[in-house]
């Protein structure tokens, strides 16, 4: 196994680049959020209410909904149910801070393996110009592309938050995970295991 198993590939197609670039910024929100207590995923910098550990609820949510609601048109589903999910954002953020990080942790890297297989799955029988369910209410569906393309976004601005939160904590710093790196406690790598 290399020893950056996260690293897009250097050249391939443009699902291979994407789906790369995908993995990617998992790994290295992971690697942010990665090996804290609960006081570290509950710490704040200046007046943002953004925590650590509402990120990685936030983001798990999200894995969960663009999977589901707007992939396929299914409902979010478990786990989200039985936890009061309310399809806000600020539901995610705020009620993190009453989970233990174990919870937190294992909502995130759930989300990412059910989200990774439902995409795969879309991706195998259409491609990335596949339609999805979610459309523009005109009857314009999006492509697996456009979803997979606003998940890549969605971890480009949160990276950036999680890197800030996780300096102020104890001063963790780097773009990427150091080569060798595994999330901490056998929790499952947030990229595809070859």
């Amino acid at each position: 196994m290399t020893e950056t198993p996260w690293e897009p590939p250097f050249a391939a197609d443009e699902q291979a680049h994407l789906l790369g670039a995908l993995d990617r910024m998992r790994a290295t929100f992971r690697f942010k959020t990665d090996d804290l207590d609960a006081d570290g995923l509950r710490a704040r910098v200046g007046a943002s209410s953004l925590t650590l550990g509402g990120l990685l609820k936030h983001l798990a949510a999200v894995e969960d909904f663009k999977s589901t609601v707007m992939l396929t048109g299914d409902p979010i589903g478990e786990p989200w149910e039985s936890l009061g999910y309310d399809a806000s954002n600020e539901w995610e953020l705020e009620s993190a801070a009453a989970d233990a990080p174990a919870t937190l942790y294992g909502l995130w890297d759930d989300a990412v393996r059910r989200s990774r297989a439902r995409f795969a799955a879309v991706l195998a029988t259409g491609g990335l110009g596949a339609a999805v369910h979610a459309d523009n209410g005109e009857g314009d569906h999006a492509s697996a592309r456009r979803l997979l393309f606003d998940l890549l976004e969605e971890y480009g601005r949160h990276c950036g938050h999680a890197d800030l939160l996780r300096e102020a904590v104890d001063g963790r710093v780097g773009e990427d995970p150091p080569p060798g790196w595994r999330p901490v406690g056998g929790a499952p790598a947030p990229w595809p295991e070859g």
